[in-house]
Parts: structure tokens; C-alpha cells; sequence
């Protein structure tokens, strides 16, 4: 059990620092007004973010139930 433990601090821990590096990206990309940044893709997070939002928002309850699955997911840990 104790290799679950680990296990489930590792995947918080790389949960935690992707939210960050997502949450940079958008602060980076309103800073630089979509202007290319030299060290990331020339893609747009904020695009991608509300695509996500609008798919999940179309499905309607469907897309309600999978944010409320993600949320109690993030929460628990």
C-alpha cells in the first residue's frame, strides 16, 4: 500500500504543476497579447481552454457530470 501512496503523491504533484504551467501560459499569453513567446508553441491556450469549456458546455448534462467527475477528482486529493 504504501507503493499506492507514492504513486497517488506523484500524479497529484505532476497534476499541481501542470495546472501551473497552464495557468502561466494563460497569464504569459494576455501579457504578451498573443504575441509569439520564445520559448512556447505557437499555440493559443486560451483558444484550447474555451474550446474545451464550449465541448463540455454543449454535451449539457453529460458535460455537467464530467466537470463534477474532474472537480471531486482535484478535490479528493
Amino acid at each position: 500500500m504504501e507503493i499506492l501512496q507514492k504513486v497517488k503523491a506523484w500524479a497529484g504533484g505532476l497534476a499541481e504543476v501542470g495546472v501551473s504551467v497552464i495557468a502561466l501560459a494563460i497569464v504569459l499569453e494576455i501579457l504578451f497579447k498573443g504575441a509569439a513567446i520564445p520559448f512556447m508553441p505557437a499555440t493559443s491556450v486560451i483558444s484550447n481552454v474555451t474550446a474545451i469549456i464550449a465541448a463540455l458546455g454543449a454535451q449539457g448534462l453529460v458535460g455537467l457530470v464530467a466537470i463534477w467527475v474532474l472537480y471531486s477528482i482535484w478535490k479528493s486529493k
